[in-house]
């Protein structure tokens, strides 16, 4: 055991020389507690979250460290100088935590309750993160919570729903129900987000797409079939990430990502969503983790058509899909992020942590922050050179 320990810290000092080459930046952060949301609540802040069951989890909001916004490459930088802004306490473990557009105000879901938190973020006065209220919903199961989006149009809105049949809107200050799907279809959700202060979108964990106009009175979702989708081996779950608006190299078309616990990877073109318009199936890992609900993927708001993906062991995998074609094909990624790898060496009977979330860095193209179940955190900004190669 002993020798095996020697051979990890020798792997991390390689690593962390390999970086100085791989990496523009590279921050090193370890949370009290693993979060399993990053969520930015302004251009300089996030928001994490514990998600231990049995316990108080805190809700903390973050200042990322000012060397982050130095005009020149600060390069590796193992430090732990995120600013607590403000934080609070959770009776529940928070498993989605989104911060409402325009506004104070987060919502947050866990298991096994299914109702969702109303949270104030404290303004100069005081540094607490207050409970408001509680939104009730239908009663969660102990695998499953349900998933939230957020939006401000002439007030604040949550989507929400566990199964599809329950997706709905709710106004957030008066508890008014906007919107009910009229869909009778059970299959948990995995994925949901606003196209847009209207347009509606999920996505089930068997991979299926649903569409809704909010302003439709009938509230019916449409289904958005996929040939590929329905022949998808048993057992597969699926998330979704929606591209954050028109891809400037793709003239209006708006992409969706479905990633599968197989590591298979789908991109549906909105305008006709009835037909994958790329596929990749990507090598990852794949034993034992379909039930973690960490899957992710996510597109970067700055750098075309590539997205990140997550939750399958250690690693952040980026790929760049301007290459990708209709029929299923083997991806290599552009570049793959092993930091987290390497977070728990040395400590007996640790096991290997698994990313937990991650999320690109609104301004900054190649910058992502990534978490992970041991607690680390860490912000990287990868290099356009090692892009290239």
């Amino acid at each position: 055991m002993e020798g095996e320990g020697e051979q990890e810290e020798e792997g991390e000092e390689e690593w962390l020389l390999e970086s100085l080459r791989l990496y523009n930046d590279l921050y090193l952060f370890e949370l009290h507690d693993p979060t399993r949301v990053i969520e930015w609540t302004g251009e300089k802040s996030i928001c994490v979250a514990g998600y231990e069951n049995g316990r108080r989890n805190e809700i903390l909001q973050l200042l990322l460290p000012q060397r982050l916004y130095a005009k020149e490459n600060q390069g590796l930088c193992p430090e732990r100088d995120f600013k607590v802004e403000h934080g609070g306490f959770s009776d529940h473990p928070v498993y989605m935590l989104k911060h409402v557009p325009k506004t104070s105000l987060l919502v947050t879901s866990g298991p096994s309750d299914g109702s969702l938190q109303v949270w104030h973020v404290g303004q100069d006065e005081t540094d607490v993160i207050k409970p408001l209220y509680t939104v009730c919903t239908t009663r969660g199961e102990a695998h499953c919570w349900a998933k939230i989006a957020t939006a401000f149009s002439k007030s604040a809105w949550v989507l929400h729903g566990l199964r599809v049949s329950d997706v709905q809107v709710t106004e957030i200050e008066s508890s008014r129900t906007i919107f009910v799907a009229g869909s009778s279809n059970t299959d948990e959700v995995a994925t949901l987000e606003f196209l847009d202060e209207a347009v509606v979108l999920a996505c089930g964990t068997k991979g299926q797409l649903f569409l809704a106009d909010t302003r439709q009175p009938q509230g019916l979702l449409r289904v958005a079939e996929d040939a590929h989708v329905s022949k998808a081996l048993p057992g597969q779950s699926w998330c979704a990430g929606v591209c954050c608006g028109p891809l400037p190299s793709s003239g209006d078309r708006r992409l969706v990502a479905r990633l599968s616990s197989a590591g298979r990877v789908m991109l549906t073109d909105l305008r006709n969503p009835a037909r994958a318009v790329k596929m990749a199936q990507c090598c990852v890992p794949t034993g034992g983790l379909c039930g973690a609900g960490f899957l992710s993927v996510s597109f970067a708001p700055l750098l075309g058509e590539h997205l990140a993906i997550s939750g399958f062991d250690g690693t952040v995998r980026v790929y760049d899909t301007h290459n990708w074609v209709p029929s299923v094909q083997d991806a290599k990624p552009a570049f793959v992020h092993k930091g987290h790898v390497f977070s728990g060496v040395g400590k007996a009977g640790v096991a290997a942590p698994v990313v937990t979330t991650h999320a690109w860095h609104p301004s900054k193209p190649r910058t992502l922050l990534s978490a992970a179940s041991d607690g680390s955190l860490h912000v990287w900004d990868w290099s356009e050179l090692c892009a290239a190669s």
